[in-house]
């Protein structure tokens, strides 16, 4: 299975600029999954008021682009919902069945937790074969919750993520990578947000052992998923056979 990320700079606080914009870059592009970074239609704005989606405005977006690409598409966005917000994100297959997964770990020290309300439960879809845990930015940062009990294949993170920290996001994705034995596909937006805050390139895929698969071209980052090598590996390599037993509580 193909996939593809878009290393998007997005434009702050607005949607249809965004929109265009994703169409424009992945108009040649061929994939089985399309994959947006967190907030792809605004940025990662606190402004939750001003910039959620009251009438799915990205939602019917990811459902048109889906539709025509003939392939899923994945990325979240900020949602007003029953009077509260959410960082959520969205997967949406060709046929409009849509997946979405609310952001469990919000970042206190941008004021997230202030703003928008944690999700509440733990996200695994099936899609082409493939098990596929979602998982947004600062979620990485807690191997708990994406801790693999031997029931899912592959990880998809979407992330604004700073180049302050970016060390820290290359290493935590490989990490989780190897401890889960699954693939792990982490895409970070680019460019300079409203906020100031600088985002380099550093989108990246891992196989189950750590080795980088993903490959660039401009803005598109693309990695291949082969089922047969992952059931290989792990046949191989039996540590998920040896975790610990215990639960967590959401």
């Amino acid at each position: 299975m193909r996939i593809a990320g878009l290393n998007l700079d997005i434009v702050w606080k607005d949607k249809d600029k965004n929109f265009r914009l994703i169409e424009e870059q992945f108009k040649e592009v061929e994939a089985d999954i399309f994959l947006l970074p967190e907030m792809f239609s605004t940025g990662f704005c606190m402004d939750a008021s001003e910039v959620s989606d009251r009438n799915e405005e990205s939602l019917e977006f990811l459902k048109k682009f889906s539709k025509e690409k003939n392939a899923a598409v994945c990325g979240s966005a900020p949602v007003e919902e029953d009077g509260k917000f959410y960082n959520r994100m969205y997967f949406v297959q060709p046929d409009a069945e849509t997946v979405f997964y609310d952001k469990r770990h919000l970042f206190s020290f941008s004021g997230e937790d202030k703003v928008y309300t944690p999700g509440n439960q733990r996200v695994i879809l099936n899609y082409k074969g493939f098990r596929i845990l979602l998982q947004v930015c600062y979620d990485l940062r807690f191997p708990v919750f994406a801790r693999n009990n031997d029931d899912y294949d592959a990880v998809l993170y979407v992330a604004n993520w700073p180049e302050k920290r970016v060390g820290a996001w290359e290493h935590l994705l490989k990490a989780r990578a190897i401890e889960n034995l699954s693939f792990v596909f982490g895409l970070n937006r680019i460019g300079t947000d409203g906020n100031n805050l600088f985002y380099q390139e550093s989108s990246h895929c891992f196989f189950a052992d750590g080795t980088e698969i993903s490959q660039k071209n401009g803005n598109i980052v693309a990695a291949e998923w082969n089922m047969d090598e992952l059931k290989d590996f792990r046949q191989h390599f039996q540590f998920l056979n040896d975790r610990d037993q215990f639960s967590i509580e959401l």
